[in-house]
């Protein structure tokens, strides 16, 4: 039987029309206008400081975004390539420059923070930040790798150190990649490259993915750690014993349509890499996850049963890009890669 009034009483439960009388239904609610801001801007520019002296100098050109500013408890971010944080309604009165912590990239330190005195116009303050790499060159990133690193199976340009110059670039507003990427190289032949050839180098980061060929040796099949994890922390010691900084990348996917079975073990001893990595203080780029993000059948992404085309490489690039940059910070379009990498295979 059916109850007088239910479905009335019960859409009015719901909030979606008035019980009672009028009959017409209620217009949409006013969108309320956001309140300006009121009170000075201070415009602060975010800056690498490499030679720290607290001052932005014309020579100092990296620019570092999301870092977030805060001035009398208002706040905002820093831009991408600009570096620039508009911190809006700022008391007038003079005032300490403050970073919100967690919002750093890896390795980077607040330089020597400066306080702003604000007038009723505003402002503007620069804010250093510094990184400890001695006399390394700065903005320099060294990618140090086998196969993967140098690109076999890209077109020109489209290798993995290529493509991340372009994303580092559009972001911090400048960077140099450099390809030191050795063919059919493993882990044990990785530590024999670097304390060979490393001296000289000086880069500011070092990129570090290496590990695919260890597959090959039969002792790294029948147990996951294996000789790999061990030789992979040697060399993040060695690249900090450098005053370089260590970048370390995860094994990235074999070609599922060729041999599916491999991946488990790349999955397996990944974790004992992401471990070693945090523990020794690495930034991490976790290229395993970044093809598994992109979803659909990986094999789109390969030329054979390892190695990749552009767009995988695309990828793996976008990995270090996050891994660099900082947590939750993902690639920007990749652009013109009109870029070609200097310098050879050790």
């Amino acid at each position: 039987m059916r109850v007088p009034g239910f479905g009335v009483c019960l859409a009015a439960a719901l909030g979606l029309a008035a019980c009672g009388g009028g009959g017409g239904s209620a217009g949409p609610s006013p969108v309320a206008t956001p309140t300006p801001v009121q009170g000075p801007t201070v415009q602060a520019v975010v800056f690498y400081d490499e030679d720290g002296d607290g001052q932005r100098g014309a020579r100092e050109p990296i620019r570092v975004p999301d870092v977030e500013i805060v001035i009398a408890g208002r706040s905002a971010k820093s831009e991408r390539n600009t570096g620039l944080a508009r911190v809006q309604g700022v008391p007038e009165g003079t005032h300490t420059v403050e970073i919100r912590g967690g919002t750093l990239p890896p390795f980077y330190q607040a330089g020597r923070l400066p306080s702003v005195a604000v007038p009723a116009g505003g402002a503007s303050v620069d804010v250093p930040l510094t990184l400890p790499i001695g006399t390394n060159t700065p903005n320099v990133y060294m990618a140090f790798g086998d196969s993967l690193t140098r690109g076999l199976g890209s077109t020109a340009g489209g290798d993995y150190p290529a493509q991340l110059q372009v994303l580092l670039g559009g972001y911090f507003a400048g960077a140099v990649v450099t390809n030191r990427g050795a063919d059919a190289t493993n882990t044990y032949e990785a530590l024999e490259r670097f304390r060979r050839n490393f001296r000289g180098q000086q880069p500011a980061y070092v990129l570090i993915l290496y590990g695919t060929n260890d597959w090959n040796v039969p002792e790294c099949q029948d147990k996951a750690p294996c000789f790999t994890v061990d030789n992979l922390r040697e060399v993040v010691n060695l690249v900090k014993e450098a005053n370089s900084l260590p970048v370390l990348g995860l094994i990235p996917p074999a070609n599922p349509a060729i041999n599916a079975g491999r991946n488990s073990w790349v999955q397996d001893i990944n974790r004992y890499i992401r471990a070693m990595g945090e523990e020794e203080g690495a930034a991490i780029a976790d290229t395993y996850a970044a093809f598994n993000g992109k979803g659909g059948e990986l094999s789109r992404f390969f030329i054979d049963h390892v190695h990749f085309n552009d767009a995988g490489y695309k990828v793996i690039a976008e990995a270090f890009f996050a891994g660099i940059a900082g947590r939750g910070v993902t690639a920007a379009s990749t652009g013109d890669l009109g870029w070609k990498p200097g310098g050879g295979a050790w």
